[in-house]
């Protein structure tokens, strides 16, 4: 069910490409709103607004805003004809055709499906970290850039989360600060610098089409959750560690790790990896854990080992030193924060993501 409204805009507040931030008076009362431009056109001062406001209306975190669906003023200028005919959000009222990757159409067909390797599903080996929250990018990058500044790394974002890669100030910033070499947004998510059918054609594509050395996958903003063992989004990242496997590259798993949760399940070790690692994951993969006596790590430690005692060992238990990973997360170029707690609040998420960034920026020499 759809809550809708009409407004009138009253401020832009911020802009980056494919998404305008709005002030919307909507009954009365100024609310918050995003319009993706390349879906419903750039909405002026004073023009009115149809939003949907459902997400706005129940409270919700990540998405809590209205969304610009349509300005009844004006239609959004027709596209210029080009190739692409693989539809995303596809046969909702907001659809978009888009030029994909694999497709017959792309510049980039040829070099997916004639060399022996890509026919192979190979990866060389190329180290892939794998997250559930997409706020761990920018310090998986970080741990990455510590350990390999020069690499070229591929941002690959999956659906199950958000769809429009517009929706993230992180991912729009760590593109313009140099930190990302290329965006893929695979599935029904739209929006990044290419696009891919698949999870397993994007990783295939960052390796062989723009050449990156590693790649990091992790859906968009927002985390869907239903306190049940298999109805959370989160759990694509055991898909997408599968892929990594079957594709021979190398898996390089970001635990969920929380100091300050206030839901038991949640801190130290969560449930959510516990259950990747023991219920979902069917190939080899790394668990990247500081070493040292420091809680949370030691009891981290403990609860990685019990999750991949009972998965047959597939996965392996990697420890670091936690030297100088605060001054890599220093550096980067947006801020950290992660299920609404900043790094002040809570630095555990961050101090676990960045290792696993180094871990796969060491496998490259």
């Amino acid at each position: 069910m759809i809550h809708w409204r009409s407004g009138t805009v009253r401020e832009i507040t911020g802009s980056r490409p494919g998404a305008l931030r709005l002030r919307v008076e909507v009954e009365g009362s100024d609310t918050p709103a995003l319009a993706l431009t390349g879906l419903v056109g750039s909405p002026r001062v004073g023009d009115t607004v149809l939003l949907n406001i459902s997400a706005l209306r129940r409270r919700l975190g990540t998405g809590g805003h209205a969304l610009v669906v349509g300005i009844p003023s004006q239609l959004p200028a027709d596209p210029p004809d080009s190739p692409g005919h693989i539809v995303k959000a596809r046969y909702t009222p907001l659809q978009e055709m888009v030029p994909a990757l694999e497709e017959q159409e792309s510049p980039h067909h040829e070099a997916m499906r004639d060399p022996p390797d890509i026919a192979a599903g190979d990866l060389h080996g190329m180290p892939v970290v794998v997250a559930e929250l997409h706020s761990s990018l920018p310090a998986v990058l970080a741990g990455i850039r510590s350990v390999a500044p020069q690499a070229r790394v591929a941002y690959v974002m999956t659906d199950s989360a958000a769809l429009p890669f517009a929706l993230s100030d992180s991912a729009a910033h760590l593109v313009a600060a140099g930190w990302l070499a290329t965006t893929i947004t695979a599935g029904q998510a739209f929006g990044g610098e290419h696009e891919s059918i698949t999870v397993h054609s994007a990783l295939l594509a960052a390796r062989h089409v723009p050449g990156c050395d590693l790649a990091v996958v992790a859906q968009g903003p927002g985390n869907a959750g239903s306190s049940t063992t298999r109805g959370w989004s989160g759990l694509s990242t055991g898909d997408a560690l599968n892929a990594v496997h079957v594709l021979r590259g190398h898996g390089v798993a970001v635990p969920r790790v929380s100091g300050s949760d206030p839901r038991a399940r949640h801190l130290g070790l969560s449930h959510h990896t516990a259950t990747v690692l023991s219920r979902t994951l069917l190939g080899a993969a790394d668990v990247v854990v500081p070493s040292g006596d420091v809680e949370p790590w030691p009891q981290v430690r403990e609860q990685v080992a019990a999750a991949v005692a009972s998965a047959a060992r597939l996965p392996r238990l990697v420890t670091l030193p936690a030297d100088g990973v605060a001054e890599a997360l220093s550096s980067s170029p947006v801020p950290l924060v992660s299920m609404g707690r900043a790094a002040a609040e809570d630095m555990t998420p961050f101090l676990t993501a960045a290792p696993a960034g180094r871990h796969a920026a060491s496998l490259l020499t």
